[in-house]
């Protein structure tokens, strides 16, 4: 699960390392948050769109890839990701 943030977005993508695809992606762009803007409403949004697409897909667990963005515990990444745990994924 890699999660990008810019100025304005946030936007997440699952992918398959050993096959090289991306199995989901969701973002504060995506038709469902059309209009959001980066904000922890809208990460928690992102946390849980993204968690019932992979749970679709059949992936349950991941490894979270925040990448050079600093976790913080009451930060954008922190709702984020409580909000995919509380739909069911696992990291």
């Amino acid at each position: 699960m890699c999660v990008v943030k810019s100025n304005k977005h946030v936007q997440v993508q699952l992918i398959d390392d050993e096959r090289g695809v991306t199995v989901a992606s969701f973002s504060t762009q995506s038709k469902e948050l059309k209009g959001s803007k980066r904000n922890k409403t809208a990460a928690k949004a992102v946390g849980e769109g993204i968690a019932k697409r992979a749970i679709a897909n059949g992936v349950r667990e991941v490894v979270f890839d925040r990448g050079p963005f600093r976790y913080r515990g009451n930060g954008i990444l922190a709702e984020l990701a409580n909000a995919a745990r509380a739909e069911g994924l696992q990291f």
